[in-house]
């Protein structure tokens, strides 16, 4: 977390002990009152409000060539590849890379407007970033969280996993915050997702460089 992005968390957050649920409210208001610099977000990951960069380059173009393919894949389906739009489920807050609902997204909206529920979100993708933080939380924080929210696919695409690799995890158990079914592929490896609304559409990523 920046350092702005801590001190606006510590001026609305109050210091007193509170329970889980009160902890999930308090972070939640804490997270629309915050003002983050231009070109950061905020989200709400396993208890705590994470603030990060956008992307570098390589990352951004990852997401984007992987969304116009699956644009074209969804096409004549009643689904969509969508971004920068929050998912919400209950008081945590995501904004995925990528991620896959009905087209018809409008029905999804939460009553605040804020975002989409994650009960419409068949898969979401992240691409991990270099730092220790967000290789934390991809691999492990939002891995937890996504399969607690019953997310029903997971892809992770992740430079610095040996020497590059797609995992695709599947059949979450949301009581125990753990995916069932986990497919692993190097770069320059196609895997096939299995399931959902983008059953069959495959992933190879090559190496760069």
């Amino acid at each position: 977390m920046t350092a702005l992005a801590h001190e606006t968390l510590e001026a609305v957050m109050p210091k007193v002990a509170t329970s889980p649920s009160e902890l999930d409210e308090v972070l939640w208001q804490a997270w629309k009152a915050m003002e983050l610099p231009e070109g950061y977000r905020a989200e709400i990951v396993e208890g705590s409000i994470e603030a990060s960069p956008t992307g570098r380059y390589s990352h951004g173009r990852i997401a984007n060539e992987l969304r116009d393919r699956l644009v074209v894949f969804l096409a004549k389906s009643a689904f969509a590849a969508l971004q920068d739009i929050n998912v919400i489920h209950k008081r945590k807050v995501w904004i995925p890379d990528l991620f896959i609902a009905p087209a018809n997204t409008e029905e999804h909206v939460t009553e605040d407007e804020l975002g989409i529920d994650a009960v419409a979100v068949d898969l979401i993708v992240e691409v991990v970033s270099p730092d220790s933080e967000s290789i934390s939380r991809d691999r492990t924080r939002k891995r937890s969280a996504y399969a607690h929210a019953g997310i029903p696919v997971y892809v992770l695409i992740d430079d610095y996993d040996e020497n590059g690799i797609v995992t695709v995890l599947t059949v979450p158990e949301p009581g125990k915050s753990v995916y069932r079914n986990e497919l692993r592929a190097a770069y320059g490896t196609a895997v096939t997702i299995p399931e959902g609304p983008a059953k069959g559409f495959t992933i190879g990523i090559e190496r760069q460089g």
